[in-house]
């Protein structure tokens, strides 16, 4: 179920942003990373920062982490400069190829953590949120791939932060530990906290996002909430094992494309009931029925492919 952001604590439609990139271009040697990129951030929201590899995400993030900066345009971290250790305080940071050491168990890496701030989070808070009470006295390096990034999370939490930036977060977790940490993410919302999201499971993206920006080659090609991306998507897909053949489908009145993979057929329509009705009466043999509408996955496809 997709959040609501009527929930948040705070409506991010008009409070002051926490986070903001506006006009920003960045180029590495005659690469154009972003080119007049717009990106705003407001407490208690999460917002889903989506493209394809090299479309500029990675950029975004280095930007407002201070880690880089930008040769044209302005990046605000809580409206002072991200490369200022203040605002650096009050942020955590989750990143796809963070690096720690093998040896150390995972309580050593909690507090170790914890003394770089003022007012941390209890190692028994962190391990909770995290789920992973049951492996504080293991070596990191022992841990398996969704564990390792569950203790990555925990690390990310231990400063109490305000304001989370997750990179790919749930890679290598099963079902159970991605839906505990969907969860946490909820809960912290509800606290205020504001998330900066980048996942290429566009479900996680579906549930949890208030806001969607689509990145493309440095450029914003869609932003809006998740049903303003899914509003751009064709309506319905209808999923089915026929004997009718693509190109017989592709020409039938409000079908508007149909593919087939691994003997099931997919077609896009506006209105289904005409499309369906003509199935049900011209296929003895339909099988495997599916109707649903099209969401954010179906979105960021078309959206991607007119951009290529």
């Amino acid at each position: 179920m997709t959040r609501n952001a009527s929930t948040s604590t705070t409506d991010a439609s008009v409070a002051a942003p926490l986070a903001v990139l506006h006009a920003v271009r960045k180029t590495y040697g005659a690469q154009r990373a972003l080119d007049g990129v717009d990106l705003r951030l407001a407490r208690g929201q999460l917002l889903a920062l989506l493209g394809s590899n090299g479309a500029g995400k990675s950029t975004a993030i280095a930007l407002l982490l201070g880690l880089i900066r930008a040769d044209a345009g302005t990046v605000e971290l809580f409206g002072a400069d991200p490369q200022t250790l203040a605002p650096r305080r009050r942020i955590g940071v989750m990143l796809q190829n963070g690096a720690l050491p093998d040896t150390l168990r995972v309580g050593e890496l909690l507090r170790m953590t914890a003394n770089y701030y003022p007012q941390p989070r209890a190692l028994a808070e962190c391990a909770d949120l995290a789920g992973i009470g049951d492996v504080l006295q293991r070596p990191y390096g022992k841990l398996s791939g969704g564990q390792q990034r569950r203790v990555q999370f925990a690390l990310a939490l231990c400063g109490r932060p305000e304001m989370l930036f997750l990179d790919e977060p749930t890679v290598g977790m099963d079902i159970a530990a991605r839906e505990r940490l969907w969860a946490t993410l909820r809960a912290l919302l509800g606290e205020g906290c504001a998330i900066l999201l980048t996942t290429h499971y566009l479900e996680e993206a579906e549930a949890l996002a208030d806001r969607v920006v689509v990145l493309a080659r440095g450029r914003v090609l869609a932003a809006g909430s998740v049903e303003e991306m899914r509003a751009r998507s064709a309506g319905t897909r209808i999923r089915c094992r026929s004997a009718l053949g693509v190109d017989t489908l592709r020409a039938w009145p409000g079908v508007q494309s149909c593919e087939c993979a691994a003997g099931v057929l997919t077609l896009s329509v506006r209105e289904p009931e005409p499309v369906l009705r003509r199935l049900l009466a011209e296929d003895a043999t339909l099988s495997a029925l599916e109707v649903r509408r099209a969401g954010l996955g179906e979105a960021f496809t078309e959206l991607t492919r007119e951009a290529a």
